[in-house]
C-alpha cells in the first residue's frame, strides 16, 4: 500500500473513532448519564466540537429538519467509512 494512502486511511479511522467516541457522549449526556458540568466531560465535548462542529454544519445545511433528533454525525461517520474503503479499494 502507498505510504501516503496508508497515512489518510489511518487520520481518518482515527477521525472515525474519535467521531464515535462524541456520538455516544453526546447520547449520554442527552439521557442525563454523564454530567456534561463536570470539568473533563466539558472539557472533552468542547475539543469534539472543535473538531466537528465545522464539518457538521456543512453536512446539516443540506440535511432535513427532523426536530430533536441530530443524524449528521452518523452521515459523517458513514461518509468518513466510505471513503476510508474507497482509498483501500482503489489504492490499496
Amino acid at each position: 500500500m502507498n505510504p501516503i494512502v496508508f497515512a489518510i486511511t489511518e487520520i481518518l479511522s482515527i477521525y472515525s473513532l474519535l467521531l464515535f467516541i462524541y456520538i455516544i457522549m453526546v447520547i449520554l449526556i442527552q439521557f442525563n448519564i454523564i454530567n456534561r458540568h463536570q470539568p473533563f466531560v466539558a472539557g472533552a465535548i468542547q475539543f469534539f466540537r472543535r473538531i466537528f462542529e465545522p464539518v457538521l454544519s456543512k453536512i446539516r445545511k443540506f440535511m432535513p429538519d427532523l426536530g430533536p433528533v441530530d443524524i449528521a454525525p452518523i452521515v459523517l461517520f458513514i461518509l468518513i467509512r466510505i471513503i476510508n474503503y474507497t482509498l483501500i479499494y482503489y489504492f490499496g
